[in-house]
């Protein structure tokens, strides 16, 4: 994970639509970047709709989400369509952005070793500097948790 007040690394990823979004793009303002294993599974579903039924207040709160995993432009677009989602998905299917934010970890799955997303979520301030870094979140609670620290 990356060192809070260390600013946090820049990046251009496509979104849902294939629209090029950078982190930069939004100073000014406050970003919740969470990052999550895989669309349309329960755990990254109750955490993608606990982002959208809080995004107003977030809004309200000078915030905005964007949530990012390894998934393609096409699996975002069913997600958002899915799941009525009003925040942006960004697809990083080379890991760049995953390995650059320290999420990509070993794990451990039913006794086997493997790599993967673990779910995580920064708070990045308006000039761009790591607020908060939360790893291993867990899904449902996440959203009410980042909306509180705003």
């Amino acid at each position: 994970m990356l060192d809070i007040g260390s600013m946090a690394p820049d990046f251009t990823l496509p979104d849902q639509n294939g629209k090029l979004h950078s982190l930069s793009s939004y100073r000014g303002q406050k970003v919740i970047l969470y990052f999550y294993p895989k669309d349309n599974t329960s755990g990254c579903t109750a955490q993608a709709c606990g982002f959208r039924d809080r995004y107003p207040q977030i809004r309200e709160k000078g915030a905005i989400v964007l949530g990012i995993s390894k998934d393609s432009v096409a699996s975002h677009k069913r997600f958002e369509d899915n799941h009525s989602l009003p925040f942006t998905l960004l697809s990083d299917p080379e890991l760049d952005v995953i390995k650059a934010y320290g999420v990509w970890q070993e794990k451990n799955m039913y006794g086997r070793k493997t790599f993967g997303i673990v779910r995580t979520t920064y708070l990045i301030d308006e000039e761009g500097r790591i607020l908060k870094a939360m790893g291993k979140v867990k899904a449902k609670d996440n959203p009410e948790e980042m909306l509180q620290l705003l």
